[in-house]
């Protein structure tokens, strides 16, 4: 009996907010994400994605924005 192989991952979401503006640091205000991280987002894969939605989860914490 063979398993059949697992279905492709679907990619993760973008964590657009649409409050697009970045700031002096080249931040966005509304995701977080530099704007590198935000041009490259489409060519990520899925592993690149989780450790720029983690560096995103403690700017939000640093910024005040997350307890």
């Amino acid at each position: 009996m063979t398993i059949p192989p697992k279905p492709p991952e679907k990619p993760i979401k973008s964590p657009c907010v649409s409050l697009c503006a970045l700031d002096i640091d080249d931040i966005c205000m509304g995701c977080q994400r530099t704007g590198d991280e935000i041009s490259r987002w489409g060519k990520m894969t899925n592993d690149e994605r989780r450790v720029v939605l983690e560096k995103i989860e403690q700017r939000a914490r640093e910024q005040g924005l997350l307890s």
